[in-house]
């Protein structure tokens, strides 16, 4: 137990500051619901500044077609929780720039936020591929002014930068394992944390 509570709790995290698009990996005993192996795509931060993100990880029961009714695509497409605030709005993010009027860019990352909804629901309609290049969530993660730099300097968030692969495919905790493996060899150890540590 000794050798595990060192490797878990012990971790140098890297030093990389984040940045609009970058990802949040929550550390492994995060319990809080939201957040619990959540993987987070920052939209938008300064430094000691107001941050918001998505969680890109966490499924939920809904359908885009529980939520808009002008969606005529049979194909089920899935909604995700983006956090815990603002449950009442729908967001997305995307790869396809300015095939949306009103994208914003998320840095250079090649993904876009938001944007005309009615241009997006075309595209969906038209059958055009969803998997990959669009993803819709209820809600939003949010910090107040320097509240996320307080929990990146207690180790609550490691920093990693966008896989090459995009974030826009694959849910839950294989996500997060998947994000965590990408961290390289100094966190394999969250991947294999017990569920109740102190029962082991």
């Amino acid at each position: 137990m000794k050798m595990l509570n060192s490797h878990l709790f012990n971790i140098d995290l890297p030093n990389e500051k984040p940045c609009a698009g970058s990802l949040l990996v929550a550390e492994p005993f995060l319990k809080e619901s939201y957040f619990h192996h959540a993987v987070v795509c920052l939209v938008d931060y300064e430094d000691g500044e107001v941050s918001m993100g998505l969680v890109m990880n966490k499924s939920t029961d809904y359908f885009l077609s529980d939520l808009v009714g002008n969606v005529s695509r049979e194909e089920p497409i899935p909604v995700y929780c983006g956090g815990p605030m603002s449950h009442d709005r729908l967001y997305f993010i995307h790869t396809l720039g300015d095939i949306i009027p009103g994208a914003k860019a998320i840095r250079d990352t090649g993904l876009y936020i938001g944007g005309d909804f009615d241009c997006l629901i075309d595209y969906v309609n038209a059958g055009y591929p969803v998997e990959g290049n669009v993803r819709f969530y209820l809600g939003y993660s949010g910090w107040d002014a320097g509240q996320l730099d307080a929990e990146l300097r207690q180790n609550v968030w490691a920093v990693a930068s966008l896989p090459d692969g995009g974030v826009l495919t694959g849910s839950d905790d294989s996500y997060w394992h998947d994000m965590v493996r990408s961290l390289g060899k100094d966190y394999r150890w969250w991947r294999y944390h017990p569920q109740n540590p102190c029962l082991n």
